[in-house]
C-alpha cells in the first residue's frame, strides 16, 4: 500500500494521543471533576445503542449493550451504569419484553450532560482543524462520521 493511503498508523497515533489526554480534559471542562468521564462514556453508549432501534420499536439498552459498546466486561459496565444512575444521568426500568432485564434511558440530567459533551466535542474538532480550509474540515468530519457508523461506534 502506498504511504499516502496508509492511514492505520496515523489513526492509532491519534487514538494513543487522545486516550491519554481527552478524558481528563473533557471531564474537567464539562463537569469540573475528572471522575465524571465515565458518566460521559456511559451516556454516549446508551444514546448510541438507543439510536440503533428498529423504527417503530422501543430501544432496549441494557448493561450488556453498554458493556459491548464500551468494550468492557459485564461487571465493569454494571459498576459504571450503577454510578451513572446514582449520579442522576441514567434511569433503570424493567424491560417489558423480559422482566429479568433492566433497560436504561437518559434522564434530563443525562440529556444535559450529553448536550454539553457534544458541544465540547464540536469545539475540540473546530480547534484542532481551525487552520484547515472549510472544505477539508467538512470532508474530514464526513469521513469521521462514516468511520464511526461503519464500526458501530
Amino acid at each position: 500500500m502506498r504511504e499516502g493511503h496508509d492511514g492505520g498508523p496515523a489513526l492509532f497515533r491519534l487514538v494513543r494521543f487522545w486516550s491519554r489526554r481527552w478524558a481528563g480534559r473533557a471531564s474537567e471542562e464539562l463537569t469540573g471533576e475528572s471522575r465524571h468521564v465515565q458518566h460521559i462514556l456511559v451516556v454516549e453508549a446508551v444514546v448510541t445503542n438507543a439510536s440503533r432501534a428498529v423504527p417503530g420499536e422501543d430501544a432496549v439498552v441494557t448493561v450488556g449493550t453498554v458493556a459491548h459498546q464500551l468494550g468492557l466486561d459485564h461487571s465493569g459496565a454494571s459498576r459504571m451504569v450503577r454510578d451513572a444512575v446514582e449520579a442522576g444521568y441514567l434511569a433503570r426500568a424493567t424491560s417489558e419484553r423480559d422482566r429479568r432485564r433492566a433497560c436504561l434511558r437518559l434522564t434530563e440530567s443525562g440529556e444535559e450532560l450529553l448536550a454539553t459533551a457534544r458541544r465540547w466535542q464540536r469545539q475540540a474538532f473546530d480547534e484542532l482543524t481551525a487552520s484547515w480550509p472549510e472544505d477539508d474540515r467538512r470532508r474530514f468530519a464526513s469521513y469521521l462520521r462514516r468511520l464511526a457508523d461503519d464500526v458501530g461506534a
